[in-house]
């Protein structure tokens, strides 16, 4: 299951360069996870300073 950003997200960007798929991306005020494809690798939870990333 893919990983989701929560609005505690601050929009920094720690996550997508952790990312070794390229599934997240910035939405509309706050980062995304593409959830087709994402592979749960929880690499972007360990990188969010706020921990805004969690399983779905």
């Amino acid at each position: 299951m893919a990983r989701v950003i929560s609005d505690s997200c601050i929009a920094c960007g720690a996550c997508e360069g952790t990312c070794p798929v390229g599934a997240i991306s910035m939405g509309d005020g706050k980062y995304e996870v593409d959830a087709a494809s994402c592979i749960d690798c929880g690499a972007c939870e360990g990188g969010c300073p706020v921990g805004a990333i969690s399983e779905a």
